[in-house]
């Protein structure tokens, strides 16, 4: 079982950068595949990315496409959610959450969560 913790979250202008880190803990973090959330008011928690255990495979929620990286370093058991170009829609609580075997977009899929960053991106 491993347990996360996020950060990196901000305030941040329209156009700018920030990186999400999830730190975990547990001998077995590459047995996981990681997933990364947002959460607006009043709206449901929605996919953003995800990358396999290996860290090879990711996938990504189209509206983030050519703008957000996911990475992960197994050996210092990180994850990272690079955020360019910022928009106001991207306004949200972030988490990040894990789970053992593929990458799945459904948050029902996920059994452990982060207690979640939040990014707001506003002038």
């Amino acid at each position: 079982q491993v347990q996360l913790v996020e950060s990196g979250g901000g305030l941040v202008q329209p156009g700018g950068t920030l990186r999400l880190v999830c730190a975990a803990s547990g001998r077995t973090f590459s047995s996981y595949a990681l997933g990364w959330f947002r959460q607006a008011p009043g709206e449901a928690r929605q996919f953003v990315a995800a990358i396999s255990r290996s860290g090879g495979p990711t996938d990504y929620v189209d509206s983030v496409k050519g703008r957000f990286t996911i990475s992960r370093d197994n050996a210092q058991n990180l994850a990272y959610l690079q955020m360019n170009s910022l928009k106001p829609e991207d306004t949200a609580v972030y988490y990040c959450a894990a789970r053992p075997g593929l990458t799945r977009r459904r948050p029902e899929e996920y059994g452990t969560w982060g207690q979640g960053t939040q990014v707001t991106v506003s002038s």
